[in-house]
């Protein structure tokens, strides 16, 4: 009985919650614990031993499906979707990275990507934490240059930007779209 009138409440609040923007979390197929310790370990390395690794990992999910074969109509490869000519720049500061068609190599270098779009925020805007990682995310979709003039139209139109709600709306719909499903996945780890 306890539980039936519990189920009849969440009912009623859904379409509310849905409307205040609040949605239930996603299930993804694609969870699972394929390169969890790769995720660790260069979470780790780039970004330090407290920094939560499932996001790189939620990024993973969004990006390619963890699927290490994955080829987008761009060209860019692996789990991590890097373009070669990126990839080469990466290598250029990390020459051990090999193959950026071994998962491995695939998710060092999206994470190193990262971590220079996450200081390239917080050094030029600085943008707090809990929003530089959706920045960061965004710049990896949508590229550093693109975002940086939507962020000039954001401020141009509400000031002093810190948050990635400001953003969103003058950035690309792939892009929000992108940066929702990481959110949406680390909803559905928890």
């Amino acid at each position: 009985m306890r539980y039936r009138a519990a189920f009849w409440l969440f009912a009623a609040l859904l379409p509310a919650l849905v409307i205040a923007g609040v949605r239930p979390p996603v299930q993804d197929d694609h969870w699972t614990n394929d390169f969890d310790h790769l995720f660790r370990k260069y979470t780790k390395h780039y970004f330090g031993a407290h920094f939560d690794w499932q996001w790189f990992k939620a990024q993973g999910i969004a990006e390619s499906g963890l699927d290490p074969d994955a080829r987008s109509a761009s060209g860019a490869r692996g789990i991590m979707q890097i373009l070669p000519s990126t990839y080469q720049e990466i290598r250029e500061q990390n020459p051990f990275l090999a193959n950026i068609e071994d998962p491995r190599w695939n998710i060092a270098a999206g994470i190193f990507y990262d971590r220079a779009l996450y200081r390239k925020w917080k050094q030029q805007h600085d943008i707090q934490v809990a929003e530089r990682l959706k920045f960061a995310f965004a710049s990896y979709n949508a590229g550093y240059g693109n975002m940086l003039r939507a962020y000039r139209r954001a401020s141009d139109r509400h000031g002093e930007v810190k948050r990635w709600q400001q953003l969103a709306s003058f950035s690309p719909t792939e892009t929000r779209r992108y940066v929702s499903r990481i959110e949406d996945l680390m909803q559905a780890e928890d």
